[in-house]
């Protein structure tokens, strides 16, 4: 896929930047909003029973052990600070309309700001980093994590993994555990300094991601700067990929990485750095068949897309077969990514469509959660038929769009949607184009809905007061939903971003 010719610039930058301090604002608003989920964090982030010296921090103390009163005060900043920063997102935009050559510095700044804060936190709204310790010490121990859970690790407990997926093997590549494996060996296993080094590889995604969202907007025509404010800036992006600590960072920062390889004639390299992404966690696989297109080239005849397609895959698969040897795992993970399989959420709407067939079907006297099984099947295989269809059907220069919309129906027919699996699919579709239209609304409300939904979901509360986890998760889920509420319907400056009307394309936006 040759580079197309980035659209024109505005001559000028728009009123909303012609003052320097006022985007400014917002980045010292958001850094605000990030300082309060550093507190908040101290209270009702995740902390192992084997943090010692965390547990003895006066603070700490105050916040999580001696009353409620500090759970709440935690509560509170975490969930305010947390919808603090997704407003000052919102406005930085609102600030920025121009978005030409001199916002760029702006909004590396805002990252800057609101990430630095955000990797000092206790692990927020995920406890998966306490499990990437255990399996690291599965690795030490020279068991295998495709067939032994962290359960065989005397004292998981004590680190803090969660005990429902303390007898399942881990889904992911070989690539992360190696990295697991590593870092408990320079850590010895030590919990804080453990996580400090997993959040450290999850800034190195992010760092990734930074780097080539804009190139791959540029390859589109796509304005280089709101792509980057859309992706990285994102308070979704930032809290999960730096305060939750998830391994998706470093594979999605691999698999963009790998992508702009290939768009840019460097189809090895490329392949490369997907497989290890694939490595990672192995949904990236959906890029190998688009990036075999690409190496195929524009106009390229049937058998030249199967040559191509058979090659990658080929190269792919070698690559992590040669990893399986090192390991002496093999493909193990193959078997393992069945581990969340049975899973649903209320929200994802495949999920929705079997819960009211399961709650229809008891009431009749059916099988209703066997019934509500094939609807997740049902929904499962419509996604692999819009994948085919992206792979066989449409232009070449809609590539990248086409690998976007195949991922999007991976990710939205499943029974079970995290917020993480949200944040893969931003800097795709920010890269190919968000038009400031329903697009862009769309995009608000779902960051939203899930950062609402983060606050209020996986908190950790001193087991032994009267203060309740229920009780934390209401005062959570009031407060965000209150702050998202007054966004959506109240705030002067921010309401207007949610009743849009369509509008042309921004400034360097192309329609889809």
């Amino acid at each position: 896929m040759t580079a197309q010719v980035p659209a024109t610039e505005p001559s000028s930058p728009g009123p909303e930047i012609a003052k320097a301090d006022r985007p400014n604002i917002a980045i010292i608003q958001g850094f605000i909003g990030s300082l309060m989920m550093l507190a908040g964090s101290f209270g009702v982030g995740w902390l192992s029973l084997a943090s010692a010296s965390l547990r003895s921090n006066p603070v700490i103390i105050w916040m999580r052990f001696d009353e409620p009163f500090g759970a709440v005060v935690a509560v509170l900043l975490l969930s305010t600070g947390g919808m603090l920063l997704v407003r000052s997102w919102l406005r930085l935009g609102q600030r920025m309309k121009g978005w030409g050559p001199e916002s760029r510095p702006v909004i590396l700044k805002a990252v800057i700001a609101w990430a630095a804060p955000l990797c000092f936190t206790l692990p927020l709204f995920s406890r998966d980093v306490f499990a990437y310790i255990a399996q690291g010490l599965v690795m030490v121990s020279g068991l295998n994590p495709y067939k032994d859970g962290y359960s065989q690790i005397s004292n998981y407990l004590q680190i803090g993994a969660d005990d429902l997926w303390a007898q399942s093997p881990t889904p992911y590549g070989p690539v992360f555990l190696w990295l697991e494996q590593l870092v408990v060996l320079v850590t010895n296993g030590q919990t804080e300094f453990s996580i400090l080094l997993f959040r450290l590889i999850a800034v190195i995604g992010v760092a990734m991601c930074v780097y080539f969202v804009p190139k791959l907007a540029e390859l589109h025509g796509i304005n280089p700067n709101r792509a980057l404010w859309l992706t990285a800036a994102n308070p979704l992006f930032l809290t999960n990929f730096i305060a939750s600590i998830h391994n998706d960072a470093l594979m999605i920062g691999l698999a963009l990485a790998g992508l702009y390889l290939a768009a840019t004639k460097r189809p090895v390299a490329g392949i490369l750095l997907v497989t290890l992404s694939i490595g990672i966690k192995p949904i990236t696989i959906i890029f190998l068949p688009f990036i075999g297109l690409l190496w195929a080239g524009k106009n390229a005849s049937w058998r030249r897309r199967f040559t191509y397609w058979f090659i990658t895959a080929a190269m792919s698969l070698g690559l992590l077969w040669i990893m399986g040897l090192i390991n002496g795992f093999g493909f193990g993970w193959v078997g393992a990514l069945s581990t969340p399989g049975s899973v649903w959420i209320w929200y994802a709407p495949v999920g929705f469509a079997g819960m009211l067939v399961a709650t229809l079907g008891n009431a009749l006297g059916l099988p209703g959660w066997t019934m509500a099984d094939v609807v997740h099947t049902i929904g499962r295989l419509a996604s692999v038929g819009i994948v085919l269809w992206q792979m066989f059907v449409g232009e070449y220069s809609r590539l990248i769009r086409r690998l976007t919309l195949a991922f999007a129906a991976i990710v939205m027919l499943a029974p079970m949607i995290q917020s993480w699996y949200v944040v893969w699919l931003i800097p795709l579709f920010a890269v190919t184009g968000i038009r400031d239209d329903w697009q862009a609304k769309t995009l608000y409300l779902f960051v939203s809905f899930f950062m609402v939904y983060a606050i209020s979901d996986q908190l950790d509360i001193w087991p032994y007061f009267e203060f309740s986890l229920s009780a934390a998760r209401q005062i959570a889920a009031v407060t965000a939903l209150g702050f998202a509420l007054y966004l959506i319907f109240l705030d002067p400056k921010t309401k207007v971003l949610f009743r849009k009307k369509l509008t042309a394309p921004a400034p360097g936006e192309l329609r889809h």
